[in-house]
């Protein structure tokens, strides 16, 4: 009998830039999505290895929990809540601004007025500040006890303030800091109960030109619309209609992003231009949609625990969903042109500000800047990536994988990479070591490079060695494991070698 010969076959796929994948059956999943994406971005081109962080602020004991920008119009000043005490973290060392607070745990906004530019914050325990850009002061605010008042939010030209554990929201005077609050209640509104969690302003076309619609949301997850100017007037303000979406757990649940405006709830983070279009039945309006089961656990397990926040880095087009968990801070981090996501562990920041277009964290004992460096204030990153499984178009037949070859850039030496193929779903964790001989591309310098002959562009090396790999099975994905320091790193693409076998 005449024995059956077994050819080798290649296969080239590229880097999972469909980034990470929590919602589809291993079985059934994209072939350029990836069961886990940890410390690795999607872009539209390939995956980056994240990058890290360097202290900016240190000079303070304790965690962080609120970053405040004020920005007027020539510069910017930032401030960190810790414990009792408001810091100046504008400089290298932090300076005691405001002390004998009760809680770090602010919400805040920038007005602008006739009498200067302020920075409003109020958190539910201490009374309202107000920062001016040079001092701190208490505005006086009547007809509501100051220090009730939790959340705030600017809308067309008034400050609106939520009270905690109410259903009301107090407005003041237009272009106004200070004076006598009047309340919208929605005692009669919200057939749910529950308590208002926070306001957001959400730009809608309304059929004549852009318009901004004043928004609440309750703990119970009603979403109350209102269009107008001046509440006390019933001409010029309107209820547009009360819908039911998944119950919000964050004071800080909106986020105003480009024409829309993000709501986290338990569902996961809601575009309301679609959703309110849409039934809560329907998943795929949710920004979160990939990753619906990952972000659905999180909420469920991690609901009571201060620190989600939703921030969006634009020069990196990265949208930042903050996650407080039991064993640290992590994000869910959504590349904004390809609406892939990520996950990033590894750096403690229990809230996030934008400054001059740069992203800051408060940590425990220091302000961070992020994505500045390729090393975490100085020690390695650490990351992996688990791409899809895939079954080459051969679905039901059993495969031997023996080579692997990850196209890999690289900018300043070589990092620490391990890389093997798990099969039939069963994660793989005996890693080989990635081989490193780089193809180097030289920089043409600009009146010393010879014309036709020089190489213009990056400075990127290519690294496309192949290494051996052992696993049988019926599909398989690349497991890749990376520790990397001051070294910028990319995957482009990923190569098989593999011989198909029988059914059995």
């Amino acid at each position: 009998m005449q024995s059956q010969k077994f050819s080798a076959r290649t296969a080239s796929i590229p880097a999972p830039i469909g980034g990470w994948n929590a919602r589809d059956s291993l079985a059934n999943m994209d072939a350029m999505d990836a069961v886990t994406m940890l410390n690795w971005f999607p872009t539209p081109t390939d995956i980056q290895f994240r990058k890290g962080y360097s202290k900016r602020t240190t000079g303070f004991s304790g965690k962080a929990n609120s970053l405040m920008n004020w920005a007027g119009p020539s510069s910017q000043i930032m401030f960190a809540a810790v414990g009792s005490v408001i810091y100046n973290v504008q400089g290298t060392t932090a300076t005691s601004s405001v002390t004998g607070l009760g809680s770090d745990k602010w919400q805040h906004v920038n007005i602008t007025t006739g009498g200067g530019h302020y920075l409003v914050i109020c958190n539910g325990v201490d009374s309202v500040r107000v920062f001016d850009g040079t001092t701190w002061t208490t505005p006086t605010i009547t007809g509501v006890t100051s220090s009730n008042l939790i959340n705030v939010n600017l809308f067309k030209n008034r400050l609106y303030f939520t009270e905690k554990n109410t259903l009301k929201v107090w407005y003041l005077p237009v272009n106004s800091i200070a004076g006598a609050a009047n309340a919208l209640d929605f005692g009669a509104i919200a057939r749910n109960g529950g308590y208002l969690q926070a306001m957001g302003t959400w730009t809608l076309d309304a059929g004549q030109g852009a318009d901004d619609y004043a928004v609440f949301a309750t703990s119970m997850g009603e979403i109350i619309v209102y269009n107008g100017t001046d509440p006390t007037d019933p001409a010029t303000w309107a209820l547009k209609g009360v819908w039911q979406l998944g119950q919000t757990f964050s004071r800080r649940c909106f986020f105003k992003w480009s024409g829309d405006l993000l709501l986290l709830t338990q569902d996961g983070l809601v575009p309301l231009a679609s959703a309110l279009q849409s039934s809560r039945l329907d998943p795929r309006v949710n920004l979160t949609d990939k990753i619906y089961y990952a972000v659905s656990l999180a909420a469920t397990t991690y609901s009571t625990l201060f620190g989600w926040q939703i921030t969006y880095f634009a020069s990196e087009n990265m949208l930042i969903l903050n996650i407080p968990t039991s064993t640290g801070m992590e994000q869910y981090v959504m590349h904004t042109i390809t609406k892939s996501w990520a996950r990033f562990t590894g750096f403690e920041a229990y809230c996030f500000e934008i400054q001059n277009d740069r992203l800051y964290f408060g940590s425990n004992g220091y302000v961070g800047k992020f994505w500045d460096t390729n090393s975490d204030n100085g020690t390695n990153i650490t990351g992996q990536v688990q791409q899809a499984y895939n079954y080459f178009e051969m679905r039901g037949q059993n495969k031997r994988f023996t080579l692997v070859r990850p196209i890999l850039l690289t900018d300043n030496g070589v990092p620490s990479i391990l890389a093997n193929v798990s099969t039939d779903f069963q994660e793989q964790n005996n890693l080989g070591a990635v081989q490193f001989n780089p193809s180097a591309y030289a920089v043409g310098l600009w009146d010393a490079a010879l014309w036709d002959q020089a190489t213009w562009g990056g400075t990127l090396t290519v690294n496309k060695d192949w290494q051996g790999v052992t696993g049988i099975g019926y599909c398989a994905g690349l497991n890749l494991s990376i520790a990397s320091q001051n070294i910028e790193v990319h995957w482009a693409s990923t190569d098989f070698v593999f011989e198909p076998g029988g059914i059995l």
